[in-house]
């Protein structure tokens, strides 16, 4: 059954309620006086409820009236949106997106990117994967992806650099290689437990960086890694970006190896074809390298 309400009669009632006065809202929307006044009595009919009542040379809600138009503004914020959608569908803009980025990205960084882009483009939906070494390489070559934030080459592909990460050799203050008080080698970190994460590939797994510890807890997720460092339940190499706080308040405090105990990674952002990319798909590479700079 079809409304006999129209969207457009709402639309003016919440004109009339924003700006006071037929006379004001009829100048901000450009139609005259009488056209909204007509309107909203009409709408009044067909509801059978009273909506306006003055006060003065003003108008105001009634108590039915604020309820009805506190909903029928969400029914012209939809409509809006759908507008903007169909627009950006004409000029070629994706509904969805689909990033895989590798857990090493700063987190702060690529939230940062992804409120720039929310931002100018609500309507595209996102796909975030967040990877770990091939897992992303994995979704790439699948095509499942439409952007790929690795620290990994990707073969016949040149990506663009991002950032510049380094990873530290770190522990809790009381583990027991802090209480060793000398300069650490390869066969001091041999007898503890490192704490590494697990590839995400599904169908190639990938072992990155030292992993001879005798003992050796694997886990899905960099975030986990840390908390378990942090509780004293091992050491581990982890990205200084993640760790900074934790660094400064003497959570984790980095290991006196003689070599080591700092690594750099480069983490490149890729892009299939950036001549056949969507809008979406190029706003979001040159919000990715806004936050990179610190915009």
């Amino acid at each position: 059954m079809s409304s006999r309400v129209t969207l457009a009669q709402w639309q003016m009632l919440a004109a009339v309620v924003d700006h006071g006065s037929f006379a004001r809202a009829a100048e901000a929307v450009h139609k005259s006086p009488s056209t909204l006044n007509h309107a909203v009595h009409r709408l009044e009919a067909l509801l059978g409820v009273p909506l306006l009542e003055p006060v003065g040379r003003n108008v105001r809600l009634t108590e039915a009236g604020e309820m009805l138009l506190r909903r029928a503004r969400q029914l012209i914020e939809s409509a809006s949106a759908l507008e903007d959608v169909a627009q950006a569908l004409s000029q070629g803009m994706e509904s969805e997106i689909s990033l895989a980025v590798d857990q090493l990205f700063p987190s702060d960084l690529l939230a940062r990117a992804l409120e720039g882009f929310s931002a100018a483009y609500p309507q595209v939906r996102i796909q975030l994967h967040e990877t770990t070494l091939t897992g992303g390489s994995e979704l790439w070559d699948a095509g499942q992806v439409d952007l790929l934030v690795s620290a990994l080459p990707q073969e016949g592909q040149l990506g663009s650099l991002l950032v510049r990460e380094t990873f530290v050799a770190v522990a809790a203050p009381r583990h027991p290689l802090h209480a060793l008080g000398r300069p650490l080698d390869l066969r001091d970190l041999e007898q503890h437990r490192q704490l590494v994460v697990r590839d995400s590939s599904r169908s190639t797994g990938m072992d990155a960086g030292w992993l001879k510890a005798e003992e050796r807890w694997t886990v899905s997720h960099l975030a986990t890694s840390v908390d378990l460092a942090e509780r004293g339940l091992g050491f581990a190499w982890l990205p200084r970006s993640r760790i900074s706080q934790a660094l400064t308040q003497g959570v984790l405090v980095p290991l006196p190896l003689l070599n080591g105990g700092e690594r750099e990674i480069d983490i490149h952002l890729y892009l299939p074809d950036a001549d056949s990319a969507g809008p979406g798909v190029r706003a979001m590479v040159e919000q990715l390298h806004h936050s990179v700079q610190g915009g």
